[in-house]
């Protein structure tokens, strides 16, 4: 009889490292979302064309060779990188390439009133986006954001390619040291699934605080 009590702790280990990355990779897609997004918006030819450069090859080109140049080809012009730190630049860059487009058309959908009352309050243009424009535009956004965010997690299932022990990773070793297909991977379907449940859960969360306070954002 197989004693799966002595793998407990490898799914555990498994969990807490794709937490790990998905934490890690969101907020380096978040952060590369806005910086893209609101380059796409610049002024200044130079900064649109690099956000754009960014962002269509990111959505252009495959996460599995993203990850594999960031592990494998990055340590031949000098960047040796961890798996995990591999893994997070991989997700981030790539999940960051697709938020950047809902930064741009969240901000593009607020009403031109709202950018007129920004100039007759005399805010300067940062001044006007940071505390009149992204507020709002940010609300719009959680929602995809909050999707993205569910799409990278289930993206962190490629870093067991290059060994990286998470979820995915730990129930292979499970499977092939057992036998059993069926016990680890259902295992690591729900584990997938409940992680998900807890993101939707704190961006529905995370949107009704902020509605609540968006009538006093407005001008």
């Amino acid at each position: 009889m197989i004693d799966w009590s002595g793998y407990v702790g490898l799914m555990l280990q498994g969990a807490l490292v794709t937490i790990e990355l998905t934490l890690m990779g969101s907020a380096l897609a978040l952060f590369m979302a806005f910086v893209a997004g609101l380059g796409r918006l610049s002024r200044f030819f130079a900064v649109r064309a690099l956000a754009t450069a960014y962002i269509e090859f990111f959505r252009g080109t495959s996460i599995f060779v993203q990850l594999f140049w960031a592990y494998f080809v990055l340590p031949f012009l000098g960047i040796e990188l961890t798996p995990l730190q591999a893994g997070v630049l991989a997700l981030g860059l790539n999940v960051g390439a697709y938020g950047a487009e809902v930064v741009r058309g969240a901000v593009q959908s607020i009403g031109k009133e709202q950018y007129e009352a920004c100039v007759a309050l005399n805010l300067g243009r940062w001044q006007g986006m940071r505390h009149v424009i992204l507020p709002q535009a940010f609300l719009l956004m959680l929602p995809t954001f909050g999707n993205n965010a569910i799409e990278l997690l289930k993206a962190t299932s490629i870093v067991s390619l290059i060994s990286l022990a998470d979820l995915t990773f730990q129930a292979q070793v499970v499977r092939a040291q057992t036998g059993n297909t069926l016990v680890p991977f259902s295992t690591i379907l729900i584990g997938y699934f409940a992680l998900a449940l807890v993101i939707s859960w704190g961006v529905r969360s995370l949107e009704r605080r902020l509605a609540r306070g968006i009538d006093g954002v407005r001008v």
